[in-house]
């Protein structure tokens, strides 16, 4: 049997190859090495946001926390996709697409940076202070704005998308920027951002809708999605361990500590289990126009679960006697988002198939008495650790209705829905 050589040098160099998009059906399609690096960035980011949200809630500070945190994930959020749906049609991994890539990085690493000014302009009632974080998004839209001049460039069959792509994030970036120089209220600074918003949104809409589209890979961008979702759910266990290092280095082991701790990591695993219940990957290669809704409201888990680990937070300095607040503030603040992060799953899980389960009904009813009842009990006097405990139970309702019965009802859903086409 003739032993294999090793592969031909031109296979193992990076030179410029020509941005003529993916094919959206290439088999075996994983996230590379570089899309795993580009993530990492996102830790930080996700870390920081939680962990501002969480300092704000502890304080007391509700309204400012949740304005800040919300201005911090969909930035985040919009960032990531931008270049995941990109990479996912035009990943050459030639060294111009490594190198914008990584002068993306860089540009969501000056975004981190600007997230504490962020929100502490908010909280102390000042105009906005986000001159960094738009520093951290120019680079970002220099580096995204050149993958799709040259993707445009080379790919004539698709340069009309590209182009939609590329002159709404930079109509949408000037609008930012000149934002800078408005020195008007929080609220006000925020109500002329809905435009900027809904041109950011639009922009994919547009381009891939009425311009043609691009050659993303359904399964790739699903497993893309899914691999942000572990990153958001790691942040929060990290951060929640260092939490709680902290307080054992200044108190000792409690069970309250312990407890929290437990908390902790069920719901990481309760909600890990939930998310990949959506059958993403199939139903979008059958129906890439179900894309817009599912990607977007991914916006949402992903703030939801980061909320979570800001919860967690809270709780640690609960415990060690930090937090402003009281013991049923404390659960809601991991019991509300684990809620929208359930109601969210069923959400886009009823948008890709089309059509409603009635057993879902049972299970979210099911998921909504347990966070009732664990808001209800820390109104009640039981101990907040205790009722995170029971906070955890939240995502098993649905772990445990899948694997008994909910499996049957999602394969028969999945066969008339998919043998409809």
């Amino acid at each position: 049997m003739a032993e294999s050589g090793p592969p031909p040098s031109s296979t193992l160099a990076h030179g410029v190859t020509r941005m003529i998009g993916r094919d959206p059906n290439e088999p075996h399609r994983p996230a590379t090495p570089l899309e795993l690096l580009f993530d990492l960035t996102f830790v930080v980011a996700f870390g920081v946001a939680a962990e501002q949200l969480a300092h704000l809630l502890a304080e007391g500070h509700l309204a400012s926390g949740l304005t800040g945190f919300g201005f911090a994930m969909f930035a985040v959020c919009w960032a990531w996709i931008n270049f995941s749906w990109f990479a996912s049609a035009y990943d050459t991994d030639d060294w111009p697409f490594r190198v914008a890539t990584m002068v993306q990085m860089v540009g969501v690493l000056i975004f981190t940076l600007g997230l504490s000014d962020v929100f502490a302009s908010i909280d102390q009632g000042q105009h906005l202070n986000n001159t960094v974080t738009v520093a951290g998004y120019v680079v970002m839209r220099i580096a995204m704005g050149f993958q799709w001049l040259r993707a445009a460039t080379q790919n004539p069959e698709r340069r009309s998308a590209c182009l939609t792509y590329l002159t709404t994030i930079l109509v949408a970036q000037a609008g930012w920027v000149l934002l800078l120089f408005v020195q008007a209220s929080v609220p006000v600074t925020l109500l002329l951002m809905v435009p900027l918003v809904l041109i950011e949104l639009a922009g994919p809409w547009i381009a891939e809708t009425r311009k043609g589209g691009t050659p993303w890979h359904a399964r790739h961008l699903a497993e893309r999605y899914g691999l942000l979702a572990i990153i958001a759910l790691g942040e929060g266990v990290i951060g929640t361990v260092a939490s709680l290092a902290a307080v054992v280095e200044h108190q000792g082991w409690s069970l309250d500590a312990a407890l929290v701790g437990v908390a902790g990591t069920g719901l990481t695993f309760g909600m890990w289990w939930t998310y990949f219940l959506i059958p993403s990957a199939g139903i979008l290669q059958a129906h890439r126009e179900r894309v817009f809704p599912w990607g977007y409201g991914h916006i949402l888990i992903f703030t939801a679960i980061a909320a979570t680990g800001a919860g967690l937070h809270v709780a640690a300095s609960f415990i060690e006697h930090q937090a402003h607040i009281r013991g049923v503030a404390t659960v809601l603040s991991v019991a509300v988002p684990v809620g929208g992060f359930v109601l969210m799953v069923y959400a886009l899980h009823t948008w890709l198939v089309r059509e409603a389960d009635p057993f879902h009904l049972g299970l979210l009813a099911g998921t909504a008495a347990v966070l009732v009842a664990a808001v209800w009990l820390a109104a009640a006097g039981v101990p907040m650790a205790w009722c995170l405990l029971i906070v955890t139970l939240a995502p098993a309702v649905t772990v445990v209705g899948y694997e008994a019965l909910g499996y049957r009802h999602l394969a028969a859903i999945l066969n008339r829905n998919l043998s409809r086409d």
